[in-house]
């Protein structure tokens, strides 16, 4: 019996991957039955109980995993990959649970609706509209930046222990829960990663562990980027798997935060994804607008550069070609550069809004 499980464990691994060929044209059920209902129901329990544990039991399951395959590799070679018919099979059943797992805890995400769909704004902007949201993210950026540098060139510090920033990112999902229900945050799962050091050469800022639905931080970038790093885990764990869609919340929930520091990080994040746009569709106005930011919001930006420069290394474009065949894999035709669609998220929604607040 157990070896007949094994076997229709593996035969279901190509079910399952035909299976999800029909989701991107299923889009409003996954929204309405998966996103909307059972993966709620799912996220909080998983939350609300690995949140008790003081550390990520997804790294340590991260771990266990390697060290399991780096044994079964091993053993395939010492016995020159002798009876075939038993060690496939077995690593097609575990792979068959494993993806049945990802999807079920979480990875179905991938196939709601667009979020410009169910925030009924458009996913397309005119470069006027562009200009228009940077120049007003601009007087924000300064007007925070006056409220808490000494001056216009001093950057900003972050006084805050890693605990603190975690705690105000709660607040801040808190704060924004009432106008956004589907943005309530309960059942806290928030943690340093483990793996801190070792993303910072990945070129990583964090992850959720799907199988765990822990959202890992890493914790030893720049203290100005933690904010809307913190807030774009949460935002994962609340059911928004896209990249972009994540950012977007991240944007939202920091930039109406009730603490300054947050509303700096936000603005300044939200700044520089539509400064970035700008450049590449009209560089000339870009440096316009360029020089009328404060030198110290620059300083701030140049402080997240150098930390990145500082860990570049000749493996960085193998794991961002890595991820970037992951996105692609979990409906992200685009890749990394799906990253960019933030942008049109930011200006219709502040253009349907009216204003920035």
């Amino acid at each position: 019996m157990k070896r007949k499980s094994v076997l229709l464990l593996a035969a279901l691994l190509p079910v399952q991957i035909l299976g999800l060929k029909l989701l991107p044209h299923r889009s409003l059920l996954v929204e309405e039955y998966y996103s909307n209902l059972i993966y709620p129901f799912i996220s909080s329990i998983m939350r609300s109980s690995l949140g008790l544990l003081p550390f990520s039991l997804g790294d340590l399951l991260y771990a266990a995993f390697v060290i399991s395959l780096l044994i079964w590799i091993w053993r395939r070679f010492s016995s020159r990959f002798r009876s075939p018919k038993i060690w496939i099979p077995d690593g097609l059943a575990t792979l068959s649970l494993i993806y049945f797992c990802f999807h079920l805890f979480w990875g179905f995400n991938y196939y709601r609706l667009p979020l410009h769909k169910t925030l009924e704004i458009e996913n397309e902007y005119t470069t006027e509209k562009l200009i228009s949201l940077t120049e007003r993210l601009i007087a924000g950026s300064n007007e925070i930046h006056r409220s808490l540098a000494e001056n216009d060139s001093v950057k900003i510090e972050y006084n805050y222990s890693k605990k603190e920033l975690f705690d105000l990112t709660i607040v801040g999902y808190d704060n924004i829960k009432k106008d956004y229900p589907e943005l309530t945050y309960e059942g806290t799962a928030l943690k340093r990663s483990l793996y801190s050091i070792p993303l910072s050469y990945m070129g990583f800022n964090g992850y959720l562990n799907p199988l765990t639905n822990e959202a890992q931080v890493n914790t030893v970038t720049v203290p100005f980027k933690l904010p809307t790093t913190a807030s774009h885990e949460i935002g994962h764990q609340l059911g928004f798997a896209m990249e972009n869609e994540a950012n977007f919340i991240a944007c939202l929930v920091t930039m109406n935060h009730p603490n300054t520091h947050f509303r700096y990080s936000g603005y300044t994040f939200a700044l520089s994804y539509c400064l970035s746009e700008l450049f590449r569709r009209d560089k000339e106005k870009g440096e316009e607008l360029l020089k009328t930011i404060n030198p110290g919001i620059l300083k701030n930006y140049r402080e997240v550069e150098d930390f990145w420069k500082a860990h570049q290394n000749p493996l960085e474009p193998l794991f961002a070609a890595t991820y970037n065949s992951y996105l692609i894999a979990n409906n992200q035709a685009d890749g990394m550069k799906s990253y960019s669609y933030v942008v049109a998220l930011l200006v219709n929604y502040f253009d349907k809004q009216g204003n920035i607040l």
